[in-house]
């Protein structure tokens, strides 16, 4: 962005400075050496202390750059003139701070304009970070009533199985109101459906059908947290509890090229008006999270084919850490 603002700044300059055509060519060449080779160093030094300059104030970096620009000018211009004019004794001080003059308030500029894209972007990570953490927020499990139902039903017959109930429903709501973790290993995000899914299981028995294709080494594949979860929630909620004989869900995960597909399977919902209403905050919502985090790359869609309702996520193959490392090479 520089060498083109820098390079656009000379073709005026070289407009203007024409008399007989619309562009004085000679000039323009002359011009975008001095600037180029001025505005490449000049970064290059900016980009080695970086690291020292990052530790001062805004005001005091500002001042340290502008120093290193001028610098940098002065030094090129006599460098210049001593080579386009060899003959001259002494260097021509009017033009070389005309040069300062304009070095200087480009760089002002340049600085101010690169302070409030940095406040822009500041502003909508963390506009994005409240977005994603409300989103995570409202993704509760609806089942509530009903687990709290079995488990005070299991309570006198077995209360073995009620405690290990009340840990799945603990463990759920604990990864609910975690906002903290933008993303986690897909290994994770099974476990905690297998939870979701022994409660339901306590309550729907035979009626309630598993199958899982998870295919190895996707254990650390980066998803958000409660994406798979509110899935195989509706599955159930919409797809087996509605009918007397119950269903199939199938789960299934696999890689293909750069990317992994998630696949939740349920029986076709018998009310369509009542299976659109439902499933249309989860997803929209998990969308929201998916292009948040990923962005285009990242899908999930829908589709219905016989019989069988399929919800299809789509993600990058990464792993938790790499897409961290990421986000934090984003944000430097």
């Amino acid at each position: 962005m520089l060498l083109v603002t820098s390079e656009l700044l000379v073709l005026v300059l070289a407009i203007v400075q024409a008399e007989r055509s619309w562009i004085d060519w000679n000039y323009f060449g002359l011009l975008s050496l001095f600037v180029q080779w001025t505005t490449l160093t000049s970064a290059a030094l900016i980009c080695m202390l970086r690291p020292w300059l990052s530790g001062r104030s805004v005001a005091h970096a500002t001042f340290i750059i502008v120093i290193i620009v001028l610098l940098d000018v002065l030094l090129f211009s006599l460098f210049a003139d001593r080579v386009l004019h060899p003959e001259q004794s002494l260097a021509p001080w009017q033009g070389i701070a005309k040069k300062l003059l304009l070095a200087l308030l480009i760089s002002l500029v340049v600085l101010r304009y690169f302070y409030l894209q940095y406040q822009w972007q500041q502003q909508t990570e963390a506009e994005m970070q409240a977005r994603l953490t409300s989103l995570q927020a409202r993704i509760q499990p609806h089942f509530l009533f009903n687990s709290m139902n079995t488990i005070a039903s299991l309570i006198a017959s077995n209360p073995d199985r009620a405690e290990e109930a009340v840990l799945d429903l603990s463990e759920l709501f604990r990864a609910s109101l975690r906002t903290d973790d933008q993303l986690v290993p897909l290994q994770r995000e099974l476990e905690l459906c297998k939870r979701y899914l022994a409660i339901e299981a306590l309550r729907l028995g035979e009626r309630l059908n598993l199958e899982w294709q998870i295919q190895p080494g996707l254990d650390q594949q980066a998803i958000p947290p409660l994406t798979l979860q509110p899935l195989v929630e509706n599955a159930i909620y919409h797809g087996v509890q509605p009918r007397a004989t119950g269903g199939t869900v199938r789960i299934e995960a696999y890689a293909k090229r750069n990317f992994v597909y998630l696949m939740v399977q349920n029986p076709k919902p018998e009310s369509e008006q009542r299976q659109h209403q439902g499933n249309r905050v989860a997803l929209a919502n998990t969308r929201a999270r998916l292009q948040a985090l990923f962005g285009e790359p990242a899908i999930l869609k829908q589709s219905q084919q016989n019989d069988t309702y399929t919800v299809t996520l789509r993600l990058p193959r990464r792993t938790a850490n790499q897409q961290s490392q990421r986000e934090k090479t984003k944000s430097s």
